[in-house]
């Protein structure tokens, strides 16, 4: 029997981390103030667009579809599961530097204790640095592609490539030897990839998942569904082929996605999130985090 086999399918979740993202002053963490990285993933409808489209893209790797799936606590805590996530995506974009390095140690501990074999009877080690790599670049590439599709479309293909360029540290900073650094670098290994992935029922279940556990309360449950048709929508026409997903027409999901977007923006400038407190500690307006 592997070792995915043979631990539970569930587990208690875990208490989430507290990150100060307002000490030390001056502190620029990894990338800091005036960077692209802190336009692109500062807007949280954008944001949870591009999670989204890049864990299905995870998913389509045999090896990391059996690592998320059978070691994470998604199935039975799927909000505690995006939350935390979502803070150590905020941490190592955001937070000071010593948090973001402990942030890296943290999720390298838990990814050390992974490995087994897939549904298909393949041995994998969560750190293989193939798969680090492919997580790397899918969180990149989605949260990219959706801030310029609902937030900045005209970003220039410079911007995209300094975007991927700062990466780098966090990529390397969880493990991974080697990670694209252009767009066009990134565009040929998705083409590279794509013989290798394939359509499975995992990840029709976290799209069931994530369009109907509650992320934001039950009012916005109308919204948290339009998310995940645009994340469907997000993913390049041929892995989507490939994996049997059906997009809705886009002409009834991206100018709503967009209104959302705008409103989430407009919102941001009144918020008190780890992106605004970076501000402060930085001593920075908040029109850092929004589009040049």
């Amino acid at each position: 029997m592997s070792l995915a086999q043979s631990r539970p399918k569930t587990a208690a979740p875990r208490r989430g981390l507290k990150i100060d993202f307002t000490a030390p002053k001056g502190d620029p963490g990894l990338i800091g103030p005036g960077s692209v990285s802190w336009r692109v993933n500062a807007n949280p409808v954008a944001l949870a667009v591009g999670g989204i489209a890049a864990v299905i893209l995870e998913l389509a790797e045999p090896r990391v579809r059996a690592g998320v799936w059978d070691h994470s606590t998604f199935k039975v805590d799927p909000l505690g599961r995006m939350k935390n996530t979502g803070l150590a995506a905020m941490t190592v974009t955001y937070g000071p530097t010593k948090a973001a390095e402990m942030m890296f140690a943290r999720v390298t501990r838990m990814h050390e204790r992974v490995s087994g074999e897939t549904h298909e009877g393949v041995a994998y080690r969560a750190m293989d640095d193939d798969l680090l790599t492919w997580v790397h670049v899918t969180a990149a590439w989605g949260f990219l592609n959706a801030y310029i599709r609902y937030v900045e479309p005209q970003m220039s293909r410079a911007d995209q490539d300094r975007y991927y360029k700062e990466g780098e540290a966090l990529g390397k900073g969880f493990g991974a030897s080697w990670v694209p650094t252009t767009a066009d670098a990134v565009d040929a290994y998705m083409a590279k990839m794509l013989p290798k992935l394939y359509a499975n029922d995992t990840i029709s279940d976290f799209l069931k998942l994530t369009a109907n556990t509650p992320v934001y309360g039950r009012w916005a449950q109308g919204a948290q569904r339009l998310i995940v048709d645009a994340a469907i929508d997000l993913v390049p026409d041929d892995i989507r082929a490939l994996l049997q997903l059906e997009a809705r027409p886009a002409r009834k999901i991206r100018s709503r996605v967009r209104t959302l977007a705008r409103l989430a923006g407009f919102a941001m400038r009144f918020a008190n999130g780890p992106q605004q407190q970076a501000c402060r500690r930085n001593g920075v307006s908040t029109a850092v985090l929004r589009p040049a």
